[in-house]
């Protein structure tokens, strides 16, 4: 299929997904607006849709049996695992808090169906993996839900939104960030080519604008190859951009389409630096055949220090993780649900001292928000709706030896292009 005809097929599938979102949800509103705000004798805390009886509910839509299957069993843990803390604690102004899971296996249709189920009966999702799925949703979210959704979703394309949330930078400006490391310390130069393999749709193209904006930038040429989240085998890949001389390669894909594309090339003798965006490694692949290659020439950029990371927090959440699920390994989706969870939480906790926990006293509670620290190394600022909650990435390499898999090469930063970069929503 040619690049125009994929991208018509993207965009008339995304629009299908939205309009039947949109469809789906003109019943429910209604019987939520009978329902109406609850609010009891003065000084009582205001609520609404998500909180029944003495608990307040929160969606997780996750991936726990598609491309992203191990970032999702690892997200949701993290978010229960909060949750738990958070109700031994007492809770949300008396109220438990409860996380309702659905795994919609990173199909379309799946997540369509799993949002219009919880949307009516939640106060707003802890979880949405799937930047294509969010923006899907996102219509119906701005216009008649305005539930709080803090996304394992990094696209630009979720920028703007007072509801949908971006934790971290987005992946364009993780994308710039990783580029400029490859030019720092990797041997890119002006000149070069810089091979991008991306998944089409939200997340591959919002990836690729960075790499278009710091190639630009530095005089860099891009080499595309766009594939699908079930392509598996990167070997036309990797033969392609060999054949076109390109000095580095950046992947915006899963963890599948990074032990094929690094392990394709190191059985080539393509010797290449190949960087992933945050989603496109999990530490389970450090005990494939892929794992030696993977050790010596693949980096990951990440929104924040990995699970292993020497802080107080990070020991902590090991220590607790570890604790409550025994037989499971650490890797960042850990990272990603609890900074999730806990920003929720916070947000909470604010509205609460407002006595407004209707999802517009949630939503407006984000907003103050500004440096939200959770032991990860990259404070959060939710103030801005049109920005992500931070310009800075962290970049790791595989490491089987420690924690989590990943150790730190390069703290958080922000390069001087990701800082005179302005995404576009």
């Amino acid at each position: 299929m040619s690049t125009m005809n994929t991208a018509r097929t993207t965009r008339v599938a995304a629009g299908a997904i939205a309009a039947l979102l949109l469809l789906s949800g003109c019943s429910s509103k209604a019987k939520n607006d009978d329902e109406g705000d609850k609010k009891g004798a003065a000084g009582e805390v205001k609520t609404g849709e998500g909180i029944s009886g003495k608990t307040i509910a929160l969606g997780a839509l996750t991936d726990m049996t598609g491309v992203y299957a191990t970032l999702g069993k690892s997200v949701t843990q993290a978010q229960q695992l909060y949750v738990k803390q958070l109700n031994a604690d007492g809770g949300v102004c008396g109220y438990k808090v409860e996380l309702t899971v659905r795994d919609h296996g990173y199909d379309p249709q799946k997540a369509v169906s799993a949002y219009t189920e919880l949307a009516p009966k939640v106060l707003g999702f802890a979880q949405f993996i799937g930047s294509p799925f969010v923006a899907a949703a996102k219509p119906r979210i701005d216009g008649q839900d305005k539930g709080l959704v803090l996304p394992q979703a990094w696209s630009s394309s979720l920028l703007g939104s007072p509801y949908i949330r971006v934790i971290g930078s987005t992946y364009d400006i993780e994308t710039i960030n990783a580029v400029d490391f490859l030019m720092k310390e990797k041997g890119l130069k002006k000149g070069d080519k810089l091979g991008h393999v991306y998944f089409e749709g939200d997340y591959g193209e919002s990836a690729l604008a960075g790499s278009k904006h710091i190639a630009k930038e530095a005089g860099l040429t891009v080499v595309e190859q766009k594939i699908k989240p079930t392509d598996n085998d990167m070997t036309a890949q990797v033969a392609a951009l060999k054949k076109a001389g390109v000095k580095a390669v950046v992947l915006s894909a899963g963890p599948r389409q990074a032990a094929s594309l690094v392990g394709v090339a190191a059985a080539g003798g393509f010797n290449v630096p190949i960087i992933g965006n945050n989603s496109a490694f999990a530490p389970q692949l450090l005990a494939t055949q892929a794992g030696p290659a993977l050790a010596k020439n693949y980096w990951v950029a990440s929104p924040s220090l990995p699970i292993g990371a020497d802080t107080p927090g990070a020991k902590k959440l090991v220590a607790d993780y570890k604790e409550a699920y025994p037989k499971d390994s650490l890797d960042n989706g850990v990272v990603a649900g609890w900074t999730a969870a806990a920003a929720f939480g916070e947000a909470l906790k604010k509205a609460c001292a407002s006595k407004d926990l209707t999802r517009e006293g949630v939503d407006k509670a984000l907003l103050t928000i500004d440096a939200l620290d959770t032991g990860f190394g990259t404070p959060q600022d939710f103030t801005d709706p049109k920005a992500p909650s931070s310009q800075e990435s962290v970049i790791l390499q595989p490491d089987k030896s420690v924690t989590g898999g990943m150790k730190v090469v390069q703290d958080p930063a922000a390069s001087t292009v990701a800082e005179a970069y302005t995404p576009s929503a």
